[in-house]
């Protein structure tokens, strides 16, 4: 029998940094959203009663970054001078130039060395899917996620009035021959007004927060419970720490669990492969567990800039497959474009989508395209044999999620040709 402890982190909406990726992406669908061709890379930093945004967009829209920063900083609940940060008193530094044309060429139809569109960067992306959880996603990020998704849920509705935006979790499972057994720690850090006791904090976020989040049956006797172990925390969000965009990289995935390139996600728009690439990887991975054909599925893909073909597509599914790992790679490659434009469009990204992506996780989240298990029959049955089910009316199946199938994806053979006219 195998056991071992596995820990994840979460952070609030209020931390810093995810305030920084909240500008950033909110300067995304502000682009996107008067003109889906945009290019935007931005970049927040934040501290004490100021924010700066920097970076390169290329866009036809009309954004007031003001007003969009002052915006996600209210809408977070920094309202308050004596939080050290608050929305209607902070300034808002801007400095923004264009996309560079060498960039540009690279990643337009029609210019550059290659026709196609390319990716906008070199790099390596991973996705990642398990079975722990019904989102396919691993246990600790899961719970970690619901705990500061819950803190957050009772700071608004005002049931403990002296929570305050900032705030953390850490969430250590005891897994058992590779499955989740029980919750070994729980950590909860949560800024809060200076008046209210240790106690009743304690209490509160114990009743109220934790609780409330995580699953009864994985908590015991055993189970240990730290609420703000420091014994204070008022001084917090910008005016204790500064903030920037893109330090969350692993709160923003897999917790840990699944490997990851190193690229962040958020103020990029989707020719940016860091983002759109690590989204499509999380597709595939997701349909291969869904499918069957593996409980645990990690999937990499790597570019070279202004390239539209991947240097490359891994699959590893660290034992638990049904097929070889070799065979289920060669699948993926054939029936998975991997291109940019055409990831971008099966996933449907050039919408103002991507706000509500820059807390409590990119992954896991229904509402998100790259959720979909839209793909998962047609693999099972592709390499398992595992029957279809019947045709809909207008002749393609019925998705797995409930969704439209996507469209068909140009055949290997022309896509290789495509790549080298």
């Amino acid at each position: 029998m195998s056991r071992y402890l596995f820990t994840s982190e979460s952070v609030t909406e209020g931390h810093p940094d995810k305030i920084c990726d909240a500008i950033s992406d909110a300067v995304v669908d502000a682009a996107i959203a008067g003109d889906k061709w945009s290019r935007v890379a931005c970049e927040t930093l934040c501290k004490t009663g100021f924010v700066v945004i920097a970076g390169e967009i290329t866009s036809k829209a009309s954004i007031d970054f003001g007003r969009i920063a002052r915006s996600v900083i209210r809408e977070i609940g920094y309202v308050d001078s004596s939080m050290g940060f608050d929305a209607e008193t902070c300034g808002v530094l801007t400095a923004i130039e264009p996309q560079s044309p060498d960039i540009s060429q690279g990643v337009t139809e029609g210019q550059g060395l290659f026709k196609e569109q390319g990716a906008g960067d070199q790099g390596l992306m991973f996705g990642f899917a398990c079975d722990e959880t019904p989102e396919l996603m691993p246990a600790p990020i899961t719970y970690a996620h619901a705990l500061t998704q819950r803190l957050t849920q009772v700071r608004k509705s005002k049931k403990a009035d002296f929570l305050r935006p900032d705030g953390k979790s850490q969430v250590t499972l005891e897994y058992e021959d590779g499955k989740p057994k029980r919750i070994e720690t729980v950590v909860v850090s949560t800024q809060h007004s200076p008046d209210i006791k240790y106690k009743d904090l304690k209490e509160a976020v114990m009743e109220l927060v934790i609780k409330k989040a995580l699953p009864a049956n994985l908590l015991d006797k055993k189970t240990k419970y730290f609420v703000n172990p420091t014994g204070r925390f008022v001084i917090g969000g910008p005016f204790g720490d500064a903030g920037l965009t893109g330090r969350k990289i692993i709160v923003d995935t897999y917790g840990g669990m699944g490997r990851h390139g190193g690229g962040a996600f958020s103020g990029k728009d989707p020719s940016k492969v860091d983002r759109s690439a690590c989204y499509y990887a999380r597709y595939v991975a997701k349909n291969v567990v869904a499918s069957g054909v593996a409980s645990r599925c990690e999937v990499q893909v790597a570019y070279a800039i202004g390239v539209a073909e991947p240097m490359g597509v891994y699959v590893n599914t660290f034992g638990t497959g049904k097929v070889e790992d070799e065979r289920l790679a060669a699948y993926v490659r054939e029936h998975f474009d991997m291109r940019p434009r055409a990831l971008i469009e099966e996933l449907d990204l050039l919408r103002p989508i991507y706000r509500p992506t820059a807390a409590y996780g990119h992954f896991g989240r229904s509402e998100f395209s790259w959720e979909r298990t839209d793909r998962a029959e047609q693999i099972a049955h592709d390499l398992l044999g595992t029957p279809l089910r019947a045709k809909t009316t207008n002749g393609a199946r019925k998705a797995a999620s409930g969704k439209a199938a996507p469209a068909k994806s140009t055949p290997k053979s022309k896509r290789s040709a495509a790549a080298l006219a």
